[in-house]
């Protein structure tokens, strides 16, 4: 016969179902009463936050940084016409070290937001208007493994394209257009082309070279891809939030 002790232990062994119709409307507990998971959640829920205002504020220092250079190359070029033109080209590649050291802590950013964005469509949602359910079927779970082993969501590619799209596809044509107009404003009587060598390394094949490194920029910034970052909006009609009176 099995005693009280072996009944509670297979009671403790029962596996636990986040995907439950009960455990998954976590939200909705939290609508009808202040259960002590809603308390932890809502602790979690802060922390998470604060973690992406510092990764945000991350994000936003490096791209003063890349505008501050860009502002201080561009001063320099144009202050006289003895100033070699290819500093421009200098900025280019500040710039790319900018973008990619961006890209890197735009994965790191996305890892907070995913979890924040998860709370607030499966939780907090539920609990200001039960009626619609959660969102994803899974979400506990979801959360719990990353929380046990967080994970980087985003490719490095998908990164790097979305800080492109947002920002450094204007800084890097900004620069182009620069050098472009410095080549044709202070060209030698050979032509820009001429204008556009590089010691040793003739104009044709400095031009060919950055024509190509900006090609691979735009193929980068907006070639279709399936999307792993998890957004933050959604188009929709601003109309829906107005009260008729």
């Amino acid at each position: 016969m099995n005693g009280p002790d072996d009944e509670a232990g297979d009671h403790d062994h029962e596996e636990f179902d986040s995907a439950g119709a009960d455990e998954r409307q976590v939200g909705r507990e939290m609508a009808d009463d202040s259960s002590g998971l809603g308390s932890v959640l809502a602790h979690a829920y802060r922390g998470e936050i604060d973690r992406v205002g510092t990764w945000r504020q991350r994000l936003d220092q490096t791209t003063t940084w890349a505008v501050t250079v860009l502002a201080a190359i561009l001063t320099w070029a144009f202050s006289t016409s003895d100033n070699p033109h290819y500093v421009l080209l200098v900025g280019v590649v500040v710039l790319t070290i900018f973008l990619w050291v961006e890209a890197r802590r735009y994965r790191h950013y996305d890892v907070f937001r995913s979890r924040v964005r998860l709370l607030q469509e499966n939780l907090f949602a539920t609990a200001v208007d039960p009626s619609e359910g959660v969102e994803e079927r899974d979400w506990r779970a979801d959360l719990s493994r990353d929380f046990r082993r967080p994970t980087l969501k985003v490719p490095f590619l998908e990164a790097l394209a979305n800080r492109l799209r947002r920002m450094y596809l204007a800084l890097l044509g900004v620069l182009l257009v620069a050098w472009v107009f410095r080549l044709a404003a202070f060209s030698p009587p050979g032509g820009w082309l001429a204008a556009a060598a590089i010691e040793r390394i003739p104009g044709e094949v400095v031009v060919t070279a950055v024509g190509a490194y900006y090609a691979v920029l735009l193929v980068v910034a907006f070639w279709p891809r399936e999307r792993h970052a998890k957004g933050e909006f959604r188009e929709g009609d601003p109309e829906e939030w107005e009260r008729e009176e």
